[in-house]
């Protein structure tokens, strides 16, 4: 068993292996005095799947929205594919592959559940111009769309309204319109977030079903749903880094115990 590491987490590049589909370092959110993220650094290799877990107030949140391009850092960097992309914009960023699901939902609620897939569809294939053309259901949007919510298991809510739909299943939805564009990563911002234990299931089945091609970072406030699903897992407290490791040795931390089981947070 590797070493949990409790400093900084290591920078990987020019370790000899192949490059990493994330790597971030030293990176830094600031709000006048405030530290919401303080030199924080990781990394994913490809076909990865990393947890990012942490009480509420952890950093979290705005470590994910800076990986997206929504929050610019005000210190360190952020690699996608071995490209610095810390100054662009999010459209830039999903151009070059990154997926992403959202924390509150950020749907379409009055559209139907297959067209919310084909709006996503068309704005990962460049046509995002013709979004509101009469759409059949033979063209190949359509068709990679209908099989996207084939795999996720609403195939037979399709033709419902979004708002018509569960909780859960809106999660399910979301995770079908990032993954439609293809995505070389995907960021998941916990989505467990409200959710029954019944949805959390379905929910937990679908994220282990999705391709190990897929490099995968979830930011999550539950630990059982992150350590279940991760390779390995990071854990941040008042913005900052506390522990990396493997789900067992994360576990086992007494910080982590303490944050979650112990004396300073029993949720």
């Amino acid at each position: 068993m590797t070493e949990a590491t409790t400093a900084k987490a290591p920078d990987p590049r020019g370790s000899g292996a192949s490059a990493p589909a994330l790597v971030v370092s030293g990176l830094g959110k600031r709000y006048g005095g405030v530290h919401a993220v303080d030199d924080i650094s990781l990394h994913l290799a490809s076909g990865e799947r990393m947890g990012v877990i942490g009480p509420n107030g952890a950093g979290k949140t705005t470590l994910f929205k800076m990986i997206a391009g929504d929050v610019a850092p005000t210190a360190g960097t952020i690699d996608l594919f071995g490209r610095d992309v810390t100054r662009l914009s999010t459209a830039r960023r999903a151009r070059l592959g990154v997926g992403r699901t959202f924390q509150v939902s950020n749907l379409f609620r009055e559209m139907s559940v297959l067209d919310n897939v084909r709006v996503a569809a068309r704005g990962g294939s460049g046509r995002a111009r013709v979004f509101w053309r009469t759409q059949g259901l033979k063209d190949d949007i359509s068709r990679a769309s209908i099989e996207m919510l084939d795999s996720v298991g609403l195939y037979g809510r399709r033709d419902d309204t979004v708002a018509d739909l569960s909780h859960g299943e809106q999660r399910q939805l979301e995770i079908a319109m990032a993954l439609v564009t293809e995505p070389r990563l995907l960021l998941l911002d916990e989505p467990a977030a409200g959710l029954s234990a019944v949805e959390r299931t379905t929910l937990r089945r679908l994220i282990e079903e999705l391709p190990r091609t897929l490099p995968i970072l979830l930011i999550e406030h539950d630990m059982s749903l992150a350590l279940g699903l991760t390779d390995r897992v990071m854990c941040m407290e008042n913005g900052r880094h506390i522990v990396t490791g493997t789900p067992e040795e994360v576990r086992e931390h007494p910080t982590v115990k303490e944050i979650y089981l112990g004396r300073r947070d029993k949720k």
